[in-house]
């Protein structure tokens, strides 16, 4: 297994499935991920993400009515290791011009759009359609995981 080597400059752009694995420390993504949050944590490392972000993870909590996973992902949106970028009338045209030009749906052309008109310096996810987008500096932890 790889690790993560996170850019000594600019932010690192989370999707939900980042977080995800995160919060509820699903292996064997949640180790590759613990060096971002313990670098964000001591201020050397800025973690980005759309508010989209609160719809992707509070609904499967609200949906197992499971309050105690509810309130850490509150903890974890509101903390100050995440910034959290509203969503635009800018990023939702950026996000059409996404959704039309690479086939992304809507959830991922915002934060696609959210990344690029913030200027990451890396964009951590799981999932291999962001690289549809030109100039967005994905990161595939299954990439990171499958590295000696």
């Amino acid at each position: 297994m790889g690790t993560l080597a996170l850019p000594t400059g600019g932010t690192v752009y989370v999707d939900a499935n980042a977080v995800i694995y995160s919060v509820e420390r699903v292996p064997p993504y949640w180790q590759v991920l613990r060096p971002l949050w313990a670098a964000a944590a001591v201020g050397t490392a800025t973690v980005d993400s759309s508010e989209l972000l609160a719809v992707e993870v509070l609904t499967g909590p609200i949906k197992t009515n499971n309050h105690g996973l509810y309130s850490t992902y509150e903890r974890t949106l509101s903390s100050g290791e995440l910034r959290l970028h509203p969503i635009t009338l800018p990023i939702l045209r950026r996000a059409a011009e996404i959704r039309g030009l690479h086939g992304l749906k809507t959830p991922d052309a915002i934060h696609a759009a959210t990344a690029l008109a913030h200027g990451c310096a890396m964009f951590l996810t799981n999932d291999a359609g962001f690289r549809r987008v030109g100039g967005l500096p994905v990161v595939l932890l299954s990439d990171i995981l499958a590295s000696p």
